[in-house]
């Protein structure tokens, strides 16, 4: 590979990275858990109500 060529790798994703590890102060913060938890309870309202139907 030439010196003066840039082969893309890391340089390329640097922005995404600088765009991840900022956060807004103002953003919306939810617990992981919290999100898990609302799509069983989804998945499982979906499922009595297709039972029931």
């Amino acid at each position: 590979m030439d010196r003066g060529q840039n082969s893309g790798g890391l340089m390329s994703s640097a922005g995404l990275v600088r765009y991840f590890d900022s956060e807004d102060s103002n953003a919306i913060k939810i617990d992981p858990k919290t999100v898990i938890a609302t799509g069983v309870m989804i998945g499982v309202l979906v499922q009595l109500l297709t039972f029931v139907a």
